[in-house]
């Protein structure tokens, strides 16, 4: 549901302001507390509510495997220094909730230039989540977060 918020104020000269107009996605903002999503390709941010940890990390999944060749990168050179594809982070999704203040999950996943894919726990100081043998980088993610998929 899109609604319209009427925002504006009067000039302290009684000039009367046009009121400006501002999209507001009101079911966004009434949504119960949840998982939230959050995708970085670029500058480019999308935020995303899921009810369940479950449906927060297969969204994550889908919309981080599914890149292909945008988050391919090649190897860059600044000054005397090279950095791989396999060092440059092209895409970056967080997973926080299901509380907005002190959420109990914070993880998330890193696109790599070379299209491979990390997962860690924690926001500030990240933990790569070691995979087992032959194990999946998001069903690692699964396991650790104790989610049933």
């Amino acid at each position: 549901m899109l609604s319209v918020c009427r925002i504006g104020h009067a000039n302290r000269h009684k000039d009367v302001r046009w009121l400006t107009a501002q999209v507001v996605r009101w079911d966004y903002y009434r949504a119960p507390m949840g998982y939230i999503v959050k995708i970085r390709v670029g500058p480019k941010v999308t935020r995303e509510r899921h009810g369940s940890l479950a449906d927060a990390i297969d969204a994550l999944e889908l919309e981080l495997t599914t890149l292909g060749p945008a988050a391919r990168r090649e190897t860059q050179r600044v000054l005397t220094r090279e950095y791989e594809p396999a060092a440059q982070v092209a895409a970056r999704g967080e997973l926080s909730g299901p509380s907005r203040i002190n959420p109990r999950v914070r993880a998330g996943a890193d696109v790599r230039g070379d299209g491979s894919i990390d997962v860690y726990r924690g926001k500030v100081r990240r933990e790569l989540i070691e995979r087992q043998r032959g194990e999946a980088p998001f069903d690692a993610l699964r396991r650790v977060l104790g989610a049933e998929a």
